[in-house]
């Protein structure tokens, strides 16, 4: 127990700025490369499923569950209002909570705070397995969670560092991605029912606003991530 209190209360020093910049290209390559993309993107929707719920949570909706399902997509039902604030901030939390995972991590790494930022991924996946519904989604959550435990437990304290930059570089840049990909959907009109949408139907915005305010959010995300993980000139 002292040996964890020690990990979780002592900064680590920041790597080598190569070491931040080649997690950003691997991080950048992975989601950019469509076969990559399409092994990792369920991350992004462990990441996604779990920001709807948390915030339902967080506005007093009743969480019913969550399903994470083989094609990468997944359902969060929650009860409640069908109208009103809970909801819309429900389903407006989806698109935009990789990019703000990405953005606490940033935080957390770029200030030493490496297994902290480990402790709250992995605690984080354990409530998420609470309230799954469906083996494939427990599955999923098993697996991320246990290889993410195993690395950090028996590999020392320079790969936890790598391996939380890359975590926190994909989450960033892996948060861009589906919105682009939602606004190209709705321009074929093959997601009539998706998160902008049924931000349409509940506010007096149209869902283009919405996508454009998912971009806005994940791209500041990306930015202010970027600022804080690599590591400026001495000057």
């Amino acid at each position: 127990m002292t040996e964890v209190w020690v990990a979780l209360t002592t900064a680590q020093p920041e790597p080598p700025a190569w070491v931040v910049l080649l997690s950003a290209l691997t991080a950048l390559t992975v989601v950019t490369w469509s076969t990559s993309w399409q092994i990792s993107r369920g991350l992004v929707t462990i990441a996604h499923e779990g920001g709807h719920a948390l915030v339902a949570l967080l506005t007093r909706r009743k969480l019913q569950g969550i399903r994470l399902h083989s094609d990468t997509s997944g359902v969060t039902l929650t009860r409640g209002r069908p109208t009103g604030p809970g909801m819309i901030l429900t389903a407006a939390a989806g698109y935009v909570a990789p990019s703000l995972l990405g953005l606490g991590g940033a935080l957390l790494t770029s200030s030493g705070r490496v297994a902290v930022l480990i402790a709250v991924v992995i605690a984080l996946l354990v409530c998420m397995l609470v309230v799954i519904r469906n083996l494939f989604g427990a599955v999923s959550l098993l697996a991320v969670g246990g290889a993410l435990a195993a690395l950090t437990w028996y590999a020392p304290a320079e790969v936890d560092a790598v391996i939380a930059y890359l975590a926190v570089w994909f989450l960033l840049f892996g948060g861009v991605r589906p919105i682009l990909e939602l606004g190209r959907k709705r321009r074929h009109g093959r997601v009539p029912d998706s998160d902008a949408d049924q931000l349409a139907r509940l506010t007096f915005l149209p869902a283009g606003f919405w996508v454009v305010f998912f971009l806005l959010v994940a791209g500041a995300a990306l930015l202010t991530g970027a600022y804080l993980l690599v590591p400026l000139p001495a000057g």
